[in-house]
């Protein structure tokens, strides 16, 4: 059963970001148990260790090594799993703005993590993606 949009000119007029207020950052710890508390929105198995996003201040409080504080911009739109070419556009258009951005594919949408300076940067080349004019008075 397949879900969501795979049309990538659908997939880039329906984008629809939106900005977590939270700051969040990446931390690796050594087993997933370590992160209850911590109220993690992600966790991934790695040969290394466990890498979890959770809030800023929930690691600071917890006293843990973290990396990357950033913001959360979730696509709005329902992309498929098997969308074909989507990240990778929106990849480069960060790249034009250099702004570097982490990537979390979900079943239902794609939340991209940048650094909390660098927001407003994503949130235009996003919008450029969408078809929003770069300068709304011309």
């Amino acid at each position: 059963m397949m879900s969501g949009e795979t049309d990538i000119l659908k997939l880039l007029a329906g984008l629809d970001p939106k900005v977590d207020p939270q700051t969040y950052v990446f931390a690796s710890l050594e087993k997933a148990e370590t992160f209850i508390g911590l109220s993690p929105i992600m966790m991934f198995n790695e040969e290394e260790g466990v890498t979890g996003i959770i809030p800023l201040e929930k690691a600071e409080a917890a006293g843990i090594e973290f990396a990357f504080p950033c913001k959360k911009i979730t696509l709005q739109i329902h992309s498929s799993l098997e969308a074909v070419g989507l990240i990778a556009t929106i990849s480069e258009a960060l790249e034009e703005e250099d702004v570097p951005a982490n990537v979390v594919s979900a079943f239902y949408h794609d939340h991209i993590f940048v650094p909390v300076d660098k927001v407003d940067d994503a949130m235009k080349a996003i919008g450029v993606l969408m078809g929003e004019k770069e300068n709304p008075d011309t």
